[in-house]
C-alpha cells in the first residue's frame, strides 16, 4: 500500500491505483465525461484534470497512477479552468442543451457552466440526425461528443464490436455496422451503449419524444430477445 494526500486528506491505496480512484476514496469530486468504471481508462476528454505537487501542468486523474507521498489538489484553479472550457466547447457544438438527467448536464452544473445562456464560443452546431431503425435503441447523432464510451462498452463489456468511431474533429461521430444502422450490425440489444452514454446520443427508443417514436411502431407483443455473451460459452439467447 502507498499513501497519497487528496485535498489535505491522507488515504492509503494500492500501487497502480489512479488519482481518480484515490480522489473517490477521499470523497473528493473530480469531473469526468469519458470515464466509466466498468471500462479501461481512456483519458480522452481532459475534464478530469487535477494538480499534483511537483508536476509542471495539470494531469488527467483517470489515467495517472498514484505514487507514494503524492499530493493532489482536485480544486486547483488552472485544472478547473481547463475543464470548464472543455465542457463549454462541447456544449457549443450541440444544437440544443443536454437533458438535465444526463452526465454532461450534471458536470456542467457542478462547474457552473450555464445551460440557458448563449455559449461563450458560438459557432457551427451539429445537424439533427436521428436513426430509429433499431426496435429498442435510438441514435441521436447530434448529441454525440465523441467520448468513446459506447464503443468501449460494446467492445470491452459486451464483446459485440457493433460500434465504431467515424470522422475527425467536428465531423467525428459513431456508426453502427458499416454505417448501416444497428439492425444490420452485430448488435445484440444489450443496451450497454445507452447505459453509458453521457448525453443521450444513444438512448432507449421509448424515451424519445412522440415524433421519433411515431416513426417506428414498437413491438409490444413480445419481449426483446437479448443475447448475452458468457465467458466460457459463446453467445446465448434468452
Amino acid at each position: 500500500m502507498i499513501t497519497v494526500t487528496v485535498d489535505g486528506t491522507e488515504v492509503e491505496v494500492e500501487e497502480g491505483t489512479t488519482i481518480l480512484s484515490a480522489a473517490k476514496q477521499a470523497d473528493a469530486w473530480v469531473p469526468t465525461l469519458c470515464f466509466d468504471d466498468r471500462q479501461a481508462p481512456f483519458g480522452a476528454c481532459r475534464v478530469c484534470l487535477v494538480a499534483v505537487e511537483g508536476a509542471p501542468k495539470p494531469l488527467p486523474a483517470c489515467t495517472t497512477p498514484c505514487r507514494d507521498g503524492m499530493e493532489i489538489d482536485t480544486t486547483d484553479q488552472t485544472s478547473r479552468r481547463v475543464a470548464t472550457a472543455v465542457v463549454e466547447l462541447v456544449l457549443s457544438e450541440l444544437p440544443e442543451r443536454p437533458a438535465a438527467h444526463t452526465e454532461l448536464a450534471q458536470v456542467a452544473s457542478r462547474l457552473d457552466v450555464s445551460l440557458t445562456e448563449e455559449p461563450r464560443w458560438p459557432g457551427a452546431t451539429h445537424t439533427t440526425d436521428h436513426d430509429v431503425r433499431h426496435p429498442y435503441l435510438a441514435f441521436q447523432h447530434e448529441l454525440c461528443i465523441s467520448c468513446g464510451r459506447c464503443v468501449r462498452a460494446c467492445d470491452e463489456v459486451q464483446g459485440a464490436f457493433a460500434l465504431t468511431a467515424t470522422g475527425r474533429g467536428f465531423s467525428a461521430n459513431i456508426a453502427a455496422g458499416l454505417d448501416s444502422g444497428f439492425t444490420d450490425s452485430s448488435c445484440v440489444s444489450c443496451g450497454a451503449c445507452a447505459d453509458t452514454c453521457p448525453t443521450d446520443a444513444i438512448t432507449e427508443i421509448r424515451l424519445l419524444d412522440g415524433n421519433a417514436v411515431g416513426r417506428l411502431p414498437l413491438r409490444d407483443d413480445h419481449r426483446p430477445r437479448v443475447k448475452r455473451r458468457l465467458p466460457s460459452e459463446g453467445t446465448t439467447e434468452r
